[in-house]
């Protein structure tokens, strides 16, 4: 479990990978949505871009992995989870990979162009 009050002193500011990476997903009807499993950078700019969601399956096996654009997610301001503004059953129906599989290529614009269309969010190079 980690540190509240270093997650909330951090929040405002910077923020190290590892808090990060493990960390609970809920959505704004509180329905946990899975944990971060990794998070993607564009090494051109330095810029975090993605966040790789690790959600559903059974005790850890069957879960599926789905790229998030970082802008869709922001800090609970109560809790120490991240919250995505996505209904359960939309995310159950996005594009997701396996871990195991090859997972998609993040600098692919056109890729990156449908995960930001389907979660509702300009892409990150056009901001």
């Amino acid at each position: 479990m980690k540190d509240a009050s270093v997650m909330s002193t951090e929040k405002r500011g910077a923020v190290s990978a590892s808090k990060i990476i493990g960390e609970a997903v809920i959505n704004r009807q509180d329905e946990d949505l899975g944990k971060i499993h990794e998070l993607v950078f564009d090494s051109s700019t330095g810029r975090l871009t993605y966040a790789v969601l690790s959600f559903g399956g059974f005790m850890g096996m069957g879960n599926k992995l789905f790229a998030l654009p970082w802008g869709a997610l922001e800090f609970s301001a109560t809790e120490n989870k991240l919250v995505l503004n996505v209904d359960k059953e939309k995310l159950k129906a996005a594009p997701g990979f396996d871990a195991s599989a090859k997972w998609p290529d993040f600098a692919d614009r056109t890729w990156g162009s449908s995960i930001h269309t389907y979660y509702g969010y300009a892409p990150y190079w056009n901001s």
